[in-house]
Parts: C-alpha cells; sequence; structure tokens
C-alpha cells in the first residue's frame, strides 16, 4: 500500500511511518473512508508480516500458509492498536503476528495432542540442541547436556525429546527404514484375538465346574472339549442318549443361573 499523504517511511528502516495514520484512523467513523484507510495501514506493513513469517520456514507448513497466517496476524494487530498509548506499532505487531503464527502451529501442526507445557519443553530443546550442535557437532548432545544447558531437569529434557517426535506421524502405509521388500508398519500390527472374548467366561465358569460331580464334568468334557456327539457319549458310557442330553441341559441351566448370581 501507499499513502503519500500520511504514510511515510521511518527514516531509520524500512517499516513505514504510518502514525499519523492510526491517528486519523481512529477518529474517522465506520464507513468507506476508514476502510480505505485501514486497508492502506495493512497494505504497508505486509512487508513485516511477510518477514516474520519467513522466521518460520522449514517447520513443516508451507511458506504460503505461513504468509496468511501472517497477515491475519497483522489485520488484528491493526484493529486492536491504540495509537492514543504511545507506543509504536511495530512493537505492538510484531508479537502480535508471531504470537498469531506459534498458535497455527500449536493448533493445526501437531499430529498429536500435546499439552502447552511440553510444547515449550519441545522448543527449549529444541534450541539447546541447535546451540550444543556446535561444540559437539560430531554427535548429539546427550541428555544431562540439554538440561545443564537449558537450564532444565533431564525429565523435562526427555519430555521435550519425546514431543520432538510428535510433531509428525509415520503412515502405517509407509516403508520401514532399511526395508528392502516394500514392509510397512501395518505388517507388524497384530490383530485382536477372537479367543480374548471368551477368556473371562472361561475364568468365571471355571470353579464351578470344578466343583460339578465328576460324571457330570467328564460328559460336559466329551461333549464341549472332546468335540464327541451325544449318542457317542451314551455308547461309552452305557447310558441312553437322552439322559446324556438332559445332564449336558441341566448342568448347563446350572452353571449360567451360579455365575449370573456371582455377577449380580
Amino acid at each position: 500500500m501507499r499513502n503519500r499523504a500520511s504514510v511515510k517511511q521511518h527514516p531509520h528502516d524500512d517499516a513505514p511511518d504510518t502514525s499519523e495514520a492510526f491517528r486519523k484512523l481512529a477518529t474517522l467513523p465506520a464507513g468507506p473512508e476508514r476502510d480505505t484507510l485501514r486497508d492502506r495501514i495493512i497494505e504497508a506493513w505486509l512487508p513485516m508480516a511477510e518477514r516474520l513469517a519467513g522466521r518460520f520456514r522449514s517447520r513443516g507448513e508451507s511458506y504460503e500458509d505461513l504468509r496468511q497466517v501472517a497477515f491475519l496476524g497483522l489485520v488484528k494487530a491493526v484493529d486492536r492498536y491504540d495509537p492514543e498509548l504511545g507506543n509504536a506499532f511495530e512493537s505492538y505487531a510484531v508479537p502480535t503476528v508471531t504470537g498469531e503464527i506459534k498458535r497455527h502451529f500449536r493448533d493445526h501442526m501437531w499430529t498429536l495432542h500435546v499439552p502447552r507445557r511440553v510444547q515449550d519443553l519441545r522448543n527449549r530443546v529444541r534450541f539447546a540442541c541447535q546451540e550444543l550442535s556446535q561444540s559437539v557437532s560430531d554427535r548429539r548432545p546427550s541428555v544431562a547436556e540439554i538440561a545443564a544447558h537449558a537450564n532444565m531437569s533431564e525429565e523435562d529434557v526427555k519430555a521435550g525429546l519425546e514431543a520432538l517426535e510428535s510433531f509428525t506421524a509415520l503412515s502405517l502405509d509407509a516403508e520401514l527404514p532399511g526395508s528392502e521388500d516394500g514392509y510397512s508398519l501395518s505388517d507388524a500390527l497384530g490383530s485382536p484375538d477372537p479367543a480374548l472374548d471368551t477368556v473371562v467366561d472361561r475364568e468365571a465358569v471355571k470353579p464351578r465346574l470344578a466343583a460339578l460331580p465328576e460324571r457330570e464334568r467328564t460328559i460336559l468334557y466329551m461333549r464341549f472339549f472332546g468335540d464327541m456327539t451325544q449318542s457317542k457319549i451314551a455308547e461309552q458310557l452305557g447310558i441312553s442318549q437322552m439322559h446324556v442330553s438332559r445332564l449336558i441341559s441341566r448342568c448347563c441351566d446350572r452353571l449360567r443361573d451360579q455365575v449370573m448370581h456371582d455377577v449380580a
């Protein structure tokens, strides 16, 4: 934006001098004139917002998206700035825009939900690692070295290091490092064991089965564990098939009633 009448270049750097424009903006009522002046102020400060966005390159987000977030922060700064407080706009806008970008990373870029405290630990650990890498470039700094450099406890350093690995997630279909046959993480995952559904039932009925008379236990074992037919059981025990059927039904009903009574 160029507002030759009210927006001048700052005499010391490339920041625009919009102090007069802000004072005029504060006196204008809502309407086209105010909207036009507001847009000119925003346009004048766009280069600053772009520079701030550039500081966050190479962190997993596209530069274009960072620019848009920075511009949003700039708009908020322009709308909230009060020239009557006597502070320069730049001193108010820089932390506002930077905070908007950091909030974007915190709310939208983490694959896993990580508490704000742990995110702060991650940043401290990351900065400490970058600074220490200049003196221990042949290896990764140890937990103790990071803790001493950043004035943190070793437990906090470990939490920060874990958070470094939580920023992005590996796809289950991604080929594992070192794999030459397309082996992916999903190939290493197990599946639910259908037998787990019967574990509770078996453990609940076990003491009741042990309390049954020997003949009834034998019949149930033959039928449900030996997979024998009722006629085969009757033949082996020398009783009628009808008698076997009644014993099985009676035992099952009794066991069910006892187990349900225990649950209640």
